[in-house]
């Protein structure tokens, strides 16, 4: 997992893919929970926010802090737990079978 300094993009969004390369991003909260780069930005309904916006502990809840990010390199799609999108990973799933059509 990174951290989440320099994640902003002029915007002041956070990311959603890795440069170079274009690699999907995921956020994670505090309480393990996994977002969506959407939702990581306070889209779909959601509450999420970083340290950078929210300094007050007293206010701050484990389900929406997000903490961290990773690239989703290799693997099946993650689930956004908050708007149920897929993630799709850069080079898909190693173990997912091939149909030959």
């Amino acid at each position: 997992m990174a951290s989440l300094k320099g994640m902003r993009l002029e915007s002041g969004e956070l990311q959603a893919f890795a440069w170079p390369g274009g690699y999907p991003i995921y956020y994670l909260a505090e309480d393990n929970s996994i977002f969506c780069p959407d939702c990581a930005n306070g889209k779909n309904g959601s509450d999420a926010y970083t340290d950078d916006q929210c300094q007050c502990k007293a206010h701050r809840d484990p389900q929406w802090h997000i903490v961290a990010c990773d690239v989703h390199y290799e693997g099946p799609p993650l689930t956004c737990d908050h708007c149920h999108a897929d993630i799709e990973s850069a080079y898909g799933d190693p173990d997912a079978e091939e149909s030959n059509g």
